[in-house]
């Protein structure tokens, strides 16, 4: 965040973040609040019932508390259904993705 991508930060631009409570949690909050402070748009995946995220982000989704190696596995499931409900109301072809590698290395 502290070399270039902040740049880019203003009122139009969503910050996605991953705030679950983990060993990393307070630098997550750090940057949600630099991310709060120059007026971007935070969507948040936190642990369930997290209340000091769900104050800073402007949109949340709750993921169950479980052991800390299997929350990646869980976070990415609301991300990649966000990421394919956005394509589909974009009008992306979610079936056949634009340029994928089509050729085949023999040796």
């Amino acid at each position: 965040m502290k070399h270039g991508p902040i740049a880019l930060i203003d009122e139009a631009m969503p910050v996605f973040v991953i705030a679950t409570k983990g060993p990393n949690y307070e630098k997550v909050v750090s940057n949600i609040q630099e991310v709060k402070a120059r007026k971007g748009k935070i969507i948040a995946v936190v642990t369930s019932g997290d209340k000091d995220v769900k104050g800073m982000a402007d949109h949340v989704i709750e993921i169950p508390e479980t052991d800390e190696s299997l929350v990646p596995l869980i976070a990415v499931v609301p991300l990649q259904l966000l990421s394919y409900h956005v394509a589909v109301m974009r009008g992306c072809n979610v079936d056949q993705p634009r340029n994928l590698a089509k050729s085949v290395t023999v040796e």
